[in-house]
Order: structure tokens, then sequence, then C-alpha cells
């Protein structure tokens, strides 16, 4: 499939022929269960204090009958406070947790590695639907077709009014403007320093991304990564598949090295 070929300025110069990956069978499953293979790598164990809610001078009547009383645990003390109340089990006022989690709990979730190479194919051939792109609630022009190749010069970018100006070239810089009204929240998250909430727009997937970072870093939801670093994770936020993306002509040449069981050897769809 051959492809409209762009400049870092924008402007069309020729066509490039894209990888058969781009063609495949995409499977929205497999994209979910890689993601949330994924995200599972950066939870934080938690867990509580073995005696958390026991340390206390509680005890039931042996044997806890014939009193006309619950049979739960009592607060011991002399007088005042606590004494007489339920404490120490679980269930009360200051009672320990029924089942709390423990950090010892395995939260790193595993991948076959057949399946997670087929989530990233998918991940990338979604970003070849235009319909697809529009239905995840990225902002595009009638106009534009996809998947957008961009040449190698477009890693030089180094500073934010040059990258904008690329995009508003290539009728996609509404997706950017689409994250500007977003309200601030409230409650919680506001009190913990959480404000506002960053979507998600444009990603650059390129042959080296150290450059064009610096230029995405004050245009809000614009991202780049390096092709050798692609994941499910920048491809497909919150599992949802289908985000706008721009490659390099050097990241297509990683991406034509991915081997999918859904191609032949020969690059092509079975």
């Amino acid at each position: 499939m051959k492809v409209p070929l762009y400049d870092a300025r924008g402007r069309q110069a020729g066509q490039v022929q894209v990888p058969a990956v781009f063609e495949m069978q995409v499977r929205r499953d497999l994209v979910h269960k890689a993601y949330v293979n994924l995200d599972s790598h950066r939870y934080q164990p938690q867990g509580r204090h073995p005696t958390a809610g026991m340390d206390v001078v509680a005890r039931s009547d042996d044997p806890p009958t014939g009193r006309g009383v619950s049979r739960i645990a009592k607060m011991r003390g002399g007088g005042g406070g606590r004494q007489g109340q339920a404490g120490g089990v679980a269930s009360v006022r200051g009672g320990r947790q029924a089942h709390p989690p423990r950090s010892n709990k395995v939260v790193w979730k595993r991948l076959n590695k057949k399946e997670n190479k087929m989530a990233l194919c998918s991940a990338i051939a979604y970003t070849a639907d235009a319909d697809q792109v529009r239905r995840r609630g990225h902002r595009i022009g009638p106009q534009v077709q996809l998947p957008i190749i961009l040449q190698d010069e477009i890693e030089s970018v180094d500073t934010a009014k040059r990258l904008i100006d690329t995009l508003k070239e290539l009728d996609i810089f509404g997706d950017v403007e689409r994250l500007q009204p977003r309200p601030a929240r409230s409650g919680k998250s506001a009190l913990r320093g959480r404000p506002k909430k960053a979507g998600r727009s444009v990603l650059f997937v390129v042959g080296d991304a150290s450059i064009l970072k610096r230029a995405c870093g004050s245009i809000p939801g614009v991202e780049a990564v390096s092709a050798r670093n692609l994941s499910v994770l920048q491809m497909a936020p919150g599992a949802q598949p289908g985000r706008l993306t721009l490659y390099s002509e050097a990241a297509l040449q990683h991406i034509s090295k991915i081997y999918c069981a859904r191609l032949d050897i020969q690059g092509r769809l079975q």
C-alpha cells in the first residue's frame, strides 16, 4: 500500500510504500489484553500491618454464654474511654479488616509473546483506519489519508512552534485544540494535586525521539516515542486502539522488521 509522504513542514513530497502490518486483520480483544498486561507492570504493591486493628486489649468471656450479652470481644479498662465497646475484630469501629490487601500478592500479569506481538501489530494497523481514529474521538480533516508518513527531518524539529505549523499544514491541529477546553476536576483528585486530567492527542513514532520530545513537551497531549520502544501503552491509551499516529521513514524500517504470526516470511497477509 502506497501513501503520501510529507516533509517536516507538512507538505507532500511524494509517496512511500508502507509495511504490510498496516493491512493486517485487527484484534481488539488482544489489544485490550496486552494493555492490561503491560499496565500492571507499574502497579505498586499495597499491604497492611499484620496486627493493624488488633493492638488493643479486647477479650471475650470464655465460655461467652449465659450472660445475655453479645459474644463479640469487648474492650477492657478501668472506666471511661472505649471500655465495654467491641474491638479487635472485623466489622466493628476501629477493628481490623476482614480480608486486608497483602504486599506479597503478585500483581504482575503475564502474556504470551506471540499474543503480545500480535496485539502490537493490531494497534499499528488500527492507526491506518480513519474511521476507527475518528471513532476514538480524534479530530482530523476530511481529506486526511492515514497513515501519515513524514520524512526523517521531522526528528530534528526542536521547537513547539515548528511542530504546530506542521500539524496545521497536515490539517490535524484541531485534535490538539480538542484538549484545551477540558474543565478542571473536583473532589479528592483536586485536593490531592490532580486538578486536571491530560488527554492523548498526536503520537509521533520516529527512529530517534530524543530531540522531538523537547518540541512535544509544551504541547498538551502530543508525545514522541522511538520505534524500538513502541508499545501498546502508547498506541492504545486506555486499551482503546486507533490513536492518531504519525510515522517517520526511519520508524517504518523498524516496524517492517516486526514479525507477527499473521504475516508470512515475505511480509504478505496470510
